[in-house]
């Protein structure tokens, strides 16, 4: 199973992904644990996230993302993020 999966995503996706909770946080730099699989539709902002195996991912306003549960990753906000997410 991947990790981290980044898509463009449909108009119903976007449609079903404005139902779901919300989050912002400004530009930072902080560690972070997937315990549950997370998808989220990021509306804007700009992140670059490193996993745990060195790898580096990015995404930003459009984007669909989804992060397998057990990730660790240090998250770096380069541009203020919003999104609407779902866990589990």
């Amino acid at each position: 199973m991947e990790k981290v999966k980044i898509w463009k995503p449909t108009p119903q996706e976007v449609e079903e992904a404005k139902k779901w909770p919300t989050w912002s946080k400004e530009e930072s730099v902080f560690d972070w644990y997937y315990d549950e699989p997370e998808q989220f539709y990021v509306v804007e902002g700009e992140v670059e996230v490193k996993l745990d195996d060195g790898t580096v991912v990015s995404f930003g306003a459009g984007d669909m993302v989804r992060f397998a549960g057990g990730v660790k990753c240090t998250w770096n906000v380069k541009k203020r993020i919003f999104k609407h997410y779902n866990i589990g």
